[in-house]
Protein backbone atom coordinates (compact mmCIF):
# COMPACT_ATOMS: atom_id res chain seq x y z
CA UNK A 1 0.00 0.00 0.00
CA UNK A 2 1.37 3.75 -0.88
CA UNK A 3 2.73 5.83 2.07
CA UNK A 4 -0.29 8.24 0.89
CA UNK A 5 -2.91 5.49 1.16
CA UNK A 6 -1.89 4.01 4.40
CA UNK A 7 -1.79 7.73 5.57
CA UNK A 8 -5.82 8.09 5.06
CA UNK A 9 -6.48 4.67 6.02
CA UNK A 10 -4.55 5.37 9.53
CA UNK A 11 -6.88 8.83 9.89
CA UNK A 12 -10.35 6.72 8.55
CA UNK A 13 -9.00 3.76 11.39
CA UNK A 14 -8.43 6.06 14.18
CA UNK A 15 -11.58 8.66 13.10
CA UNK A 16 -13.55 5.36 13.80
CA UNK A 17 -11.91 4.64 16.90
CA UNK A 18 -12.39 7.66 18.56
CA UNK A 19 -16.36 7.47 17.59
CA UNK A 20 -16.57 4.44 19.41
CA UNK A 21 -14.42 5.39 22.00
CA UNK A 22 -16.98 8.19 22.84
CA UNK A 23 -19.72 5.50 22.23
CA UNK A 24 -18.91 2.69 24.32
CA UNK A 25 -15.28 3.10 26.72
CA UNK A 26 -12.15 2.06 25.69
CA UNK A 27 -13.37 -1.48 27.27
CA UNK A 28 -15.90 -1.77 24.95
CA UNK A 29 -14.01 -0.50 21.93
CA UNK A 30 -12.42 -3.92 20.64
CA UNK A 31 -10.32 -3.82 17.48
CA UNK A 32 -13.36 -5.84 15.38
CA UNK A 33 -15.46 -2.96 15.84
CA UNK A 34 -13.18 -0.61 15.11
CA UNK A 35 -12.33 -2.51 11.60
CA UNK A 36 -15.97 -2.82 10.48
CA UNK A 37 -16.66 1.12 11.67
CA UNK A 38 -13.52 2.34 9.67
CA UNK A 39 -14.36 -0.42 6.56
CA UNK A 40 -10.73 -2.15 7.48
CA UNK A 41 -9.99 -5.69 7.91
CA UNK A 42 -9.52 -7.04 11.16
CA UNK A 43 -6.21 -8.40 10.13
CA UNK A 44 -4.92 -5.17 8.90
CA UNK A 45 -5.40 -3.46 12.19
CA UNK A 46 -3.10 -6.33 14.07
CA UNK A 47 -0.95 -6.33 10.99
CA UNK A 48 -0.27 -2.39 11.47
CA UNK A 49 -0.97 -1.68 15.13
CA UNK A 50 -0.53 -5.13 16.88
CA UNK A 51 -2.49 -4.82 19.31
CA UNK A 52 -5.79 -2.59 20.50
CA UNK A 53 -3.09 -0.92 22.99
CA UNK A 54 -0.77 -0.53 19.73
CA UNK A 55 -3.48 1.10 17.80
CA UNK A 56 -4.30 3.98 21.03
CA UNK A 57 -0.69 4.62 21.58
CA UNK A 58 -0.57 5.54 18.24
CA UNK A 59 -3.14 7.52 18.54
CA UNK A 60 -1.71 9.00 21.46
CA UNK A 61 1.51 9.75 19.43
CA UNK A 62 -0.31 11.28 16.83
CA UNK A 63 -1.82 13.87 18.94
CA UNK A 64 1.54 14.55 20.37
CA UNK A 65 3.75 14.82 17.23
CA UNK A 66 3.74 18.45 16.41
CA UNK A 67 4.92 19.35 20.43
CA UNK A 68 7.53 16.47 20.19
CA UNK A 69 8.53 17.76 16.49
CA UNK A 70 8.94 21.46 17.83
CA UNK A 71 11.05 20.33 20.67
CA UNK A 72 13.05 18.28 19.24
CA UNK A 73 14.08 20.93 16.22
CA UNK A 74 14.64 23.27 19.23
CA UNK A 75 17.08 21.27 20.83
CA UNK A 76 18.97 20.17 17.75
CA UNK A 77 18.95 23.40 16.61
CA UNK A 78 19.93 25.28 19.72
CA UNK A 79 17.23 27.36 19.08
CA UNK A 80 16.39 30.36 22.36
CA UNK A 81 15.21 27.79 25.15
CA UNK A 82 12.72 31.18 26.15
CA UNK A 83 11.74 30.96 22.15
CA UNK A 84 11.37 27.58 22.31
CA UNK A 85 9.27 27.52 25.12
CA UNK A 86 6.53 30.30 23.86
CA UNK A 87 6.31 28.88 20.30
CA UNK A 88 5.62 24.83 21.70
CA UNK A 89 3.55 26.35 25.10
CA UNK A 90 0.17 27.54 22.84
CA UNK A 91 0.31 24.13 20.53
CA UNK A 92 1.13 21.36 23.65
CA UNK A 93 -2.24 23.34 25.74
CA UNK A 94 -4.29 23.31 22.50
CA UNK A 95 -3.38 19.55 22.14
CA UNK A 96 -4.18 18.78 25.76
CA UNK A 97 -7.50 20.69 26.17
CA UNK A 98 -8.88 19.44 22.45
CA UNK A 99 -11.63 17.07 21.82
CA UNK A 100 -9.22 14.53 21.10
CA UNK A 101 -7.25 14.42 24.27
CA UNK A 102 -10.40 14.92 26.19
CA UNK A 103 -11.70 11.83 24.95
CA UNK A 104 -9.09 9.91 25.56
CA UNK A 105 -9.30 11.32 28.86
CA UNK A 106 -12.54 10.51 29.63
CA UNK A 107 -12.85 7.19 28.32
CA UNK A 108 -9.02 6.38 30.86
CA UNK A 109 -11.00 7.75 33.68
CA UNK A 110 -13.37 5.21 33.42
CA UNK A 111 -11.21 2.24 32.19
CA UNK A 112 -11.11 0.10 35.54
CA UNK A 113 -8.36 -1.32 33.75
CA UNK A 114 -6.08 1.59 34.04
CA UNK A 115 -4.47 0.15 30.54
CA UNK A 116 -5.43 3.17 28.43
CA UNK A 117 -4.05 5.62 31.15
CA UNK A 118 -1.29 3.77 31.11
CA UNK A 119 -0.60 4.28 26.81
CA UNK A 120 -1.13 8.22 27.46
CA UNK A 121 0.78 8.39 30.30
CA UNK A 122 3.56 6.78 28.39
CA UNK A 123 3.33 8.39 24.96
CA UNK A 124 2.11 11.87 26.06
CA UNK A 125 4.00 13.23 28.98
CA UNK A 126 6.49 10.40 29.19
CA UNK A 127 7.74 11.43 25.71
CA UNK A 128 7.02 15.20 25.89
CA UNK A 129 8.44 16.04 29.49
CA UNK A 130 12.44 14.94 28.60
CA UNK A 131 12.44 17.18 25.80
CA UNK A 132 10.63 19.83 27.78
CA UNK A 133 13.62 19.27 30.52
CA UNK A 134 16.28 19.33 27.55
CA UNK A 135 15.13 22.70 26.51
CA UNK A 136 15.01 23.87 29.89
CA UNK A 137 18.86 23.10 30.92
CA UNK A 138 20.28 26.25 30.15
CA UNK A 139 17.99 28.60 31.79
CA UNK A 140 17.99 25.87 34.73
CA UNK A 141 21.63 26.36 34.94
CA UNK A 142 21.52 30.17 34.79
CA UNK A 143 18.68 30.09 37.50
CA UNK A 144 20.11 27.29 39.14
CA UNK A 145 16.94 25.79 39.65
CA UNK A 146 17.01 22.38 38.37
CA UNK A 147 15.83 20.61 35.05
CA UNK A 148 13.09 18.53 36.49
CA UNK A 149 11.64 21.05 39.11
CA UNK A 150 11.18 23.31 36.16
CA UNK A 151 9.47 21.57 34.36
CA UNK A 152 7.09 20.81 36.61
CA UNK A 153 6.42 24.16 37.30
CA UNK A 154 6.27 24.87 33.35
CA UNK A 155 3.37 21.86 33.12
CA UNK A 156 1.88 23.42 36.34
CA UNK A 157 1.57 26.93 35.47
CA UNK A 158 0.33 26.34 31.76
CA UNK A 159 -2.06 23.44 32.58
CA UNK A 160 -3.16 23.76 35.92
CA UNK A 161 -6.17 21.81 36.66
CA UNK A 162 -7.83 22.88 33.21
CA UNK A 163 -7.42 19.29 31.53
CA UNK A 164 -9.50 18.33 34.58
CA UNK A 165 -11.92 20.29 34.36
CA UNK A 166 -12.11 19.74 30.41
CA UNK A 167 -12.75 16.03 30.84
CA UNK A 168 -15.41 16.73 33.98
CA UNK A 169 -17.08 19.05 31.56
CA UNK A 170 -17.16 22.38 33.48
CA UNK A 171 -15.28 24.23 31.01
CA UNK A 172 -15.55 25.15 27.35
CA UNK A 173 -12.80 23.88 24.75
CA UNK A 174 -10.97 27.05 24.56
CA UNK A 175 -10.58 29.57 21.58
CA UNK A 176 -7.60 30.30 19.84
CA UNK A 177 -7.08 33.86 21.57
CA UNK A 178 -7.97 32.40 25.35
CA UNK A 179 -5.06 29.39 24.46
CA UNK A 180 -2.82 32.43 24.01
CA UNK A 181 -3.92 34.41 26.84
CA UNK A 182 -3.13 31.90 28.88
CA UNK A 183 0.06 30.82 27.79
CA UNK A 184 1.39 34.63 27.82
CA UNK A 185 0.18 34.50 31.97
CA UNK A 186 1.45 31.17 32.31
CA UNK A 187 5.29 32.16 30.85
CA UNK A 188 5.74 35.18 32.43
CA UNK A 189 4.90 33.35 35.87
CA UNK A 190 7.44 30.90 34.97
CA UNK A 191 10.19 32.87 34.03
CA UNK A 192 9.71 35.31 37.12
CA UNK A 193 10.08 31.78 39.39
CA UNK A 194 13.64 31.39 37.62
CA UNK A 195 14.49 34.82 38.12
CA UNK A 196 13.68 34.35 41.40
CA UNK A 197 15.71 31.34 41.78
CA UNK A 198 18.65 32.91 39.98
CA UNK A 199 18.75 36.14 42.70
CA UNK A 200 18.15 33.20 45.14
CA UNK A 201 21.37 31.43 43.84
CA UNK A 202 23.40 34.89 43.32
CA UNK A 203 22.80 35.89 47.13
CA UNK A 204 23.86 32.15 48.76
Amino acid sequence: MKDAKKAQRHVEITQAAYRLLAEKGYSGTSMLSIARASKASNETLYRWYGDKVGLFASMVRDNARETCSMLESAITEGEDPKAALEGVAPVLLSMLLGERAISLNRAAASDASAELGAVIAQEGREKVRPLVISVLEELSAQSGVEPSIASEWFFGLLIGDRQIRRVIGVMPQPSTLEIEEICRDAQAAFFRLLDQGAASSAAR
